[in-house]
This record gives C-alpha cells, sequence and structure tokens, in this order.
C-alpha cells in the first residue's frame, strides 16, 4: 500500500472536487481543517461527520486522516474550550489530520451525495435541480423504471435502514424525481414548481408538509446522515483505486 502526506492528500482532493465554486456560499471550511506533524499517512478513515466517536474510531482503526463530510469549523472562529477543545486535543494527541468537504461533496456530478442518489434510483436524462444562493446542488429527471414510494425508499437506504419519513401525498406511480441529499427542506417548494412527482431529501420540515400534500407532491425523509453516507464513500473508492492507499468507511448512525 502506498502512502502520501497531507499537502498532497489535499491536491488530490481538490482535483476530484471543485472548491471554488462553492467558496463563496458554504459556509464549511473544506479541506484541511486539522493537520498533522508532517507524518506520512498510511491510512485514510471515511465518515460522514467529524465527532469525538468518530476520531476515536479513527485512531483504533490506524488512520492518520479522517476525511468527512460534515467538519467541525463552519465560519465563525470557536473558543477553544469545553467539546471543540476535547476534539482538537485528541486530534492532535494522535497526530490525525482532519479533512472536510461539504457542498463540493454534495453537488459533484459522479462523486456527489446527490449523483449517487440519482443513481440508486435509476435517474435519466438528469438535470441540476435546487437553487441554493444562485447555485443547483441537486438533481432531477425521469425514473427509468417508475416506482412507487416504498420502492424509491428501499432504493436508497443504506444498510436497510428505515427512512425517517415518507409522505405519499401525490401519483401512487412515480414517473419523475429530485434529490438534494441532507437537510434541503424548503426546495421542496421548487419540486412542486418544477411539477416532479416526488422529491427525496434526508430531512422534512413542518412548514413544507401542507403545500406537499395540497398540491400532491410525494416526498421522503431519507435521513441527513443516511443521504449523506454515499459521496464519502465514492470518494474513498477513488482514493483506494487512485492513490492505491488503505481505507475505511466508519459507519456511525444518528438515526437524524
Amino acid at each position: 500500500m502506498s502512502t502520501a502526506n497531507s499537502a498532497a492528500l489535499d491536491k488530490f482532493f481538490r482535483s476530484l472536487l471543485d472548491f471554488n465554486e462553492f467558496e463563496s456560499i458554504d459556509s464549511s471550511l473544506n479541506g484541511i481543517q486539522i493537520d498533522n506533524d508532517g507524518s506520512e499517512i498510511r491510512k485514510i478513515v471515511f465518515a460522514v461527520d467529524a465527532s469525538l466517536e468518530s476520531f476515536k474510531r479513527c485512531a483504533a482503526a490506524g488512520g492518520g486522516m479522517l476525511f468527512v463530510h460534515h467538519g467541525i469549523f463552519w465560519g465563525a472562529p470557536l473558543a477553544v474550550k469545553g467539546v471543540h477543545r476535547k476534539r482538537l486535543q485528541f486530534l492532535l494527541d494522535n497526530n490525525i489530520a482532519l479533512y472536510a468537504v461539504h457542498l463540493p461533496l454534495d453537488q459533484h456530478p459522479n462523486l456527489g451525495n446527490n449523483a449517487a442518489l440519482a443513481e440508486l434510483l435509476e435517474i435519466e436524462n438528469r438535470e441540476p435541480f435546487g437553487l441554493y444562493h444562485g447555485k443547483k446542488i441537486g438533481y432531477k429527471g425521469k425514473l427509468k423504471k417508475p416506482l412507487t414510494i416504498d420502492e424509491a425508499a428501499n432504493a436508497i437506504n443504506y444498510t436497510g435502514r428505515l427512512p425517517l419519513g415518507v409522505y405519499p401525498f401525490g401519483r401512487s406511480i412515480n414517473e419523475s424525481c429530485a434529490v438534494i441529499s441532507g437537510g434541503a427542506s424548503r426546495e421542496a417548494m421548487q419540486a412542486l414548481e418544477e411539477e416532479v412527482d416526488l422529491y427525496i431529501t434526508g430531512e422534512i420540515g413542518h412548514s413544507v408538509y401542507h403545500p406537499a400534500m395540497e398540491g400532491s407532491l410525494n416526498m421522503i425523509a431519507g435521513g441527513h446522515y443516511s443521504t449523506e453516507v454515499w459521496g464519502v464513500r465514492k470518494v474513498m473508492a477513488e482514493c483506494a483505486n487512485q492513490l492505491n492507499i488503505d481505507t475505511e468507511f466508519i459507519d456511525i448512525p444518528t438515526g437524524l
């Protein structure tokens, strides 16, 4: 197996994912959030969320870098105290580099969370969908095979986990679908406007329930976590294939 330092891995990830396109709208500090001491990294561990649990499991697995979708820095400086201090101290004490990629990983047309969901559902004639600060980060299109809402929910589940919610407000058979992973509840209104049969995201907010029901829009809340394991795992596969470096995915479901 190969090794690489954090600078080389940062260059590799930036070659895969378009950080620049989202620099002005993404509050996440994308890229290296915590560096190591310059040592060669023999194993990269992948997880959805940065947390003390994911840090400890990365260390136990022998990881020198933890790649996550949700990091620990979101646009504003944090005082180094409490939970934040414990997290930083653990990473530094164990010489683990923390790498985070948020919106560039949601949107990527091949490796992203939304592209992966579209593939699982077999969405054809895929078009960008879901305007967020001037950028479309999801996808919509026709389903290769028309699906019931339960069939669609089964297609996107990870390790058989049930979705947070299934809302059969529309047609019994869906021919078109739009997907945005994570917390994209309000974009259900865009799905209504664009006359999509089924809208899938991670979380559905209270405020869209009645408009969706009155507009006959089927919705699935697949779970914020469960809809965002896919991009992380696709990037992991790219690392293993292109860099021949040891990798491992750590599953820490939140149930949310």
